[in-house]
């Protein structure tokens, strides 16, 4: 039985590193998998191996796991290579991300895919996804990159104009978000089957179904009866002046568009129920989550529990390797797969998984009111992508501009203001280039 080598980069993530582990040694062709981890914190990526091989062994898989903090030999001879990095972590990076902003009047809620958050993560993030693919490059030039960090459809894109290196990028929304309005409409998850298209974090339903049976009536139902979940206005009203539901949390899609967060419209934010500053105390909770799980997982005496996770990765080479065929949801580039959106963007498409590899398939084109949506966030995404590439700063400002968010609150003297604050505040994170 061939052991592919497979890659975790970032693996200090311990939790989600516990959990894609868990995935790939639960199927038995892939029990006994080189298992390389890589971090640049060597404290979190020796508990990381300890977890590691606590899973191992419940699983009772003959695994190799080995750990580094030396990139080029955990990439060495690669088959498989999952990202999963945060540039810059949550502080300084992301504390950076929120308070700058709020100093202009500029409030967010995760900030890690579009807004002004967004753009500076991807200008922190794109450069080194782009230094580990040309590492890549030289030391395992087939591998089957799968990308886990955000902002996804930029990092995507970065990369595909940046690398020769096969990229996909995951997302666990499409599936969440199924599960979300199984719940909804009382109907089983299991018994849905369902076809999305659209970008990272702004794809939609463009059919929902049981056994053929359109249930879209049943989701304007929840609407009619004043069933909407509190957590789920903002996406719930978008449904009623689009016509189709979007992949992606509320909190994530008020920050998309112009419409949900507004300084001077405070009685929105309750209408709605936005949790504004939502990612930082996210973080913090999840910190002394993960702190509190790590020391319980790297307890010998402790029982560890390991279940399958929703997301991809380990579908995606079990796939591959076994030629079992599956359908998958991926960030691949927009070669002609959605005929309205430009090519070479960042498309989320299902995807059929085989020996053969990663095939997206075509979708055709989207109502138009979904493209025109969706085109003004692949504005702020090209544009974000062109800066880190081209090293122009002006495309910066451009791409803060643009974005619908950004531009709801701010004019064009504050934009330019805070992008230069921004710059300067993340220092050594952002390429030098964009920081003269």
């Amino acid at each position: 039985m061939r052991k592919p080598k497979i890659v975790l980069i970032g693996a200090g993530s311990t939790v989600f590193a516990r959990n894609l582990i868990g995935d790939i040694l639960s199927y038995p062709e892939l029990a006994g998998a080189r298992i390389a981890l890589f971090d640049i914190d060597a404290r979190r990526l020796r508990e990381s191996e300890m977890v590691a091989r606590r899973v191992s062994a419940h699983l009772g898989a003959p695994a190799e796991i080995t750990a580094t903090t030396d990139r080029a030999a955990a990439l060495d001879g690669a088959d498989y290579a999952l990202t999963m990095i945060q540039v810059g972590g949550y502080a300084p990076a992301t504390v950076t991300d929120f308070e700058v902003p709020k100093r202009y009047g500029l409030r967010q809620t995760i900030g890690d895919t579009l807004g002004i958050g967004g753009i500076m993560r991807g200008l922190r993030t794109i450069p080194v996804l782009l230094e580990i693919a040309a590492e890549m490059e030289r030391r395992c030039p087939g591998v089957l990159h799968l990308n886990y960090a955000n902002p996804m459809a930029m990092n995507c894109m970065g990369l595909a104009r940046g690398s020769r290196i096969r990229t996909v990028g995951l997302c666990h929304s499409v599936r969440l978000t199924a599960a979300e309005l199984a719940a909804d409409i009382d109907v089983p998850a299991e018994a849905i089957s369902y076809l999305v298209a659209g970008i990272n974090h702004m794809a939609f339903y463009l059919r929902f179904e049981r056994e053929g049976e359109d249930l879209y009536p049943l989701i304007r139902r929840v609407l009619e009866e004043g069933r909407v979940p509190e957590a789920n206005r903002v996406r719930y009203e978008a449904f009623r002046r689009l016509g189709y539901f979007v992949t992606e949390s509320s909190e994530h899609f008020a920050e998309y568009v112009p419409w949900f967060i507004k300084s001077q419209r405070p009685e929105l934010i309750e209408r709605f129920r936005i949790p504004l500053d939502e990612y930082p105390r996210r973080c913090v909770s999840q910190i002394a989550g993960w702190e509190s799980l790590s020391k319980r997982l790297m307890d010998p005496a402790a029982p560890i529990a390991v279940a399958r996770s929703v997301e991809y990765a380990a579908e995606i080479i079990h796939g591959v390797e076994t030629g079992v065929p599956r359908a998958i949801y991926g960030n691949v580039p927009n070669d002609g797969l959605i005929a309205n959106l430009p090519v070479g963007c960042c498309v989320e498409v299902p995807c059929l998984v085989d020996r053969l590899g990663v095939q997206p398939l075509r979708i055709g084109a989207l109502p138009p009111q979904l493209a025109a949506l969706i085109q003004t966030n692949v504005n702020v995404q090209e544009l974000t992508v062109q800066a880190v590439l081209s090293g122009r700063r002006d495309h910066v400002y451009h791409a803060a501009m643009l974005d619908p968010h950004t531009a709801a609150e701010l004019d064009l003297d504050q934009i330019h203001a805070l992008v230069d604050d921004l710059l300067a505040a993340h220092g050594a994170l952002i390429p030098g280039a964009l920081r003269a």
